[in-house]
């Protein structure tokens, strides 16, 4: 068995200030093993040999085989010495050649390849203030919460047991029905909601379920990216689709070519902030209805306007059963609480039931099970209250900090609801560097040309989310936000 090839020149890293002698030699000698600069069954040589090579007690380099060695890296025989074992399996050098992927593969690779302004969805930030789509969990009555758990732990019945109705928790299916009539003009009945573990995962039905191969999708832009990493998965035509103060603006060269599904977000575009108008929507509905064309509602965050009652949902006009609705409690509750649902068109309900069963096995009963007591007892509209107005006073206290700083120099886009505002910025302007920018001097916040599949016409702007900042601290953060900002304009 051949000696290992300079393995007394093996080059060994600088050891981190505070790391462990041990722990820094077995994680180099670990990787030298798995990047194959040391071939499988190769002979090392002694502990005595190596301790003092590399300067170092012999105990440390036994200690470091020991280990090595119950974690299968090497194997010792007697006669024979310490070898790498043949089983470990060195890492690629690199990734697989793009060409020989599928292509739906290709492009969720291709989508989820995003610049590193995207800094949001760290969780090193997530206590960074204008991180967009927190919300504030310290104001969340998470004792009342535990209080239904606690009862229906306390109670084991229905929600124990396997869903019965493959749409979810019937007595929350029906909370919902009524909630949705007197706050989103929606009349539906129970039945045609189902329930689902997150927007992503309504998202993904509503691929597999309406659309095939090379179907046609109007997506806005700029528009939500999870919608867009969903339906990029599948051989689909994703159009992107301007946006104007009234919503989705289709061009008349669009409009000649219908798509088979379009995704909206009428009441709150996302990311703009815009209200889609009462005339474009008509418009809208008509155009679908005559052209067969499922319109998916993404309805988000629609409960929190300031200075106006929120306005019918999209699907409450819809005469020709062509609109779903999909609404979450993310936004209203707390995010891992992983629920949302979709209100369906009678003629799609089944289907969809027996989809959500077949390829999820649905589960959450207990979950569901509490939100259902939380909406029936009146708790989540007491909450949507109290929370529209501490968002709004936060909401406040952004603008006045915006108009301290820059007056009518750096305009609002959509500053009437939901839990951000968006800064328009000159096309010049590197959003993607200012985002970097404020990241390094501690604000997160994301450029708007993040959110435009057309990169090169994309509008320049900063997305602030201010759901999870405290009132209090809005002045001071947005002043760090100030000053970055200037050296930009």
């Amino acid at each position: 068995m051949p000696k290992v090839k300079g393995w007394l020149d093996l080059p060994l890293k600088v050891r981190g200030e505070g790391q462990h002698l041990t722990d820094w030699l077995y994680l180099e000698l670990r990787s030298a093993i798995l990047e194959g600069s040391l071939s499988a069954s190769a002979r090392l040589p002694s502990t005595r040999d190596f301790a003092a090579q590399y300067g170092l007690s012999r105990g440390t380099i036994v200690q470091v085989f020991e280990r090595l060695q119950s974690e299968g890296y090497l194997s010792s025989r007697v006669g024979a010495g310490t070898v790498i074992s043949s089983q470990v399996m060195p890492r690629p050098p690199s990734g697989p050649d793009a060409g020989t992927l599928p292509a739906y593969v290709r492009n969720i690779r291709a989508n989820y390849k995003r610049p590193k302004a995207f800094v949001g969805l760290s969780p090193a930030c997530s206590l960074r203030p204008f991180r967009m789509g927190d919300v504030d969990l310290q104001e969340f009555p998470s004792k009342l919460w535990a209080r239904l758990a606690s009862r229906r732990a306390r109670s084991p019945g229905s929600w124990a047991l396997p869903a019965d109705d493959l749409r979810g928790y019937q007595p929350l299916r029906q909370a919902i029905a009524g909630y949705l009539g007197s706050s989103r003009g929606i009349a539906c009945a129970a039945d045609q909601i189902t329930i689902v573990s997150g927007v992503q995962q309504a998202l993904d039905l509503l691929a597999r379920l309406l659309l095939s191969t090379n179907d046609k999708i109007w997506l806005e832009d700029p528009g939500y990216w999870g919608a867009r990493s969903v339906f990029s998965a599948g051989a689909l035509k994703l159009v992107p689709v301007g946006v104007d103060g009234e919503g989705l603006a289709p061009t008349l060269e669009q409009l000649r070519q219908p798509p088979r599904l379009m995704f909206v977000s009428p009441s709150h575009q996302y990311p703009t902030g815009a209200l889609m108008s009462h005339g474009r929507r008509r418009q809208l509905l008509e155009y679908a209805a005559a052209h067969g064309v499922w319109v998916v509602e993404d309805d988000y965050d629609s409960e929190f306007r300031y200075g106006a009652r929120p306005l019918p949902a999209l699907q409450g006009l819809d005469a020709h059963g062509r609109v779903i609705y999909l609404g979450t409690f993310s936004k209203t509750l707390f995010p891992a609480l992983r629920l949302a649902y979709l209100v369906l068109p009678p003629d799609l309900v089944d289907a969809f039931a027996r989809a959500l069963n077949e390829l999820f096995r649905e589960g959450q009963t207990m979950q569901q099970a509490v939100l259902a007591r939380f909406l029936a007892e009146g708790h989540y509209a007491t909450h949507i209250r109290r929370m529209r107005a501490v968002y709004s006073a936060r909401h406040d206290a952004l603008m006045d900090a915006i108009t301290r700083h820059f007056g009518a120099q750096v305009p609002v886009i959509g500053g009437d609801a939901g839990l951000h505002l968006t800064l328009g910025l000159g096309r010049l302007v590197d959003d993607d560097a200012v985002a970097q920018h404020a990241q390094r001097a501690g604000v997160t916040t994301r450029p708007l040309s993040l959110y435009h599949m057309r990169r090169p016409a994309a509008a320049k702007g900063l997305l602030l989310g201010y759901g999870c900042v405290r009132e209090e601290e809005i002045a001071p953060s947005f002043a760090k936000l100030a000053r970055v900002l200037r050296a930009y304009l």
